[in-house]
């Protein structure tokens, strides 16, 4: 049995809660849904029995939000290979045969052929203009990998020759 100072500091916290939060005093934390069907009920929106029937502006709607996500992919694949291209320029670090760096070259043609290809809305052609970059990017990269390793390799030799007098 509780004792009477601790039923009188009850009562008191009971009736301040009603005071305070009347609702508190009606419904206690305790009153919960009974099966986890009940919780559901109370707590997930309801779908709508004819789902099947939506009315022309939701499908109007549904398109725009897809060609929205597909402009979205288009742009995020753009900037991701002019990124890549940006990047991978850092490597060509040479004169050209008029005395200008080839990262500057490389980099002014990138700029001039997206520039160029900004406004198309063609999805075919888009894709194809994005394979084909990515192509050019990764094959400029193995040539110059290729070159390297030939270079690495001359210098081998002529350490070889240079060692072997």
């Amino acid at each position: 049995m509780a004792s009477p100072t601790s039923q009188l500091w009850s009562a008191r916290c009971r009736s301040l809660t009603g005071a305070v939060f009347p609702r508190a005093a009606a419904r206690s934390l305790h009153e919960g849904p009974d099966t986890v069907d009940e919780l559901l009920d109370r707590n997930l929106v309801k779908k709508k029995k004819n789902e099947e029937q939506r009315s022309k502006g939701s499908d109007e709607e549904e398109a725009v939000l897809l060609e929205r996500r597909r402009l979205t992919s288009i742009r995020w694949e753009s900037l991701c290979l002019y990124r890549d291209t940006i990047r991978a320029t850092r490597f060509f670090s040479w004169p050209d045969a008029r005395g200008a760096v080839w990262r500057d070259v490389l980099r002014s043609n990138a700029l001039r052929e997206f520039e160029e290809a900004r406004f198309e809305r063609d999805p075919e052609i888009i894709t194809r203009l994005l394979i084909g970059g990515r192509d050019a990017v990764q094959s400029a990269l193995y040539k110059l990998a290729d070159a390297q390793r030939k270079k690495i390799a001359e210098q081998e030799e002529e350490e070889k020759i240079r060692g072997g007098r």
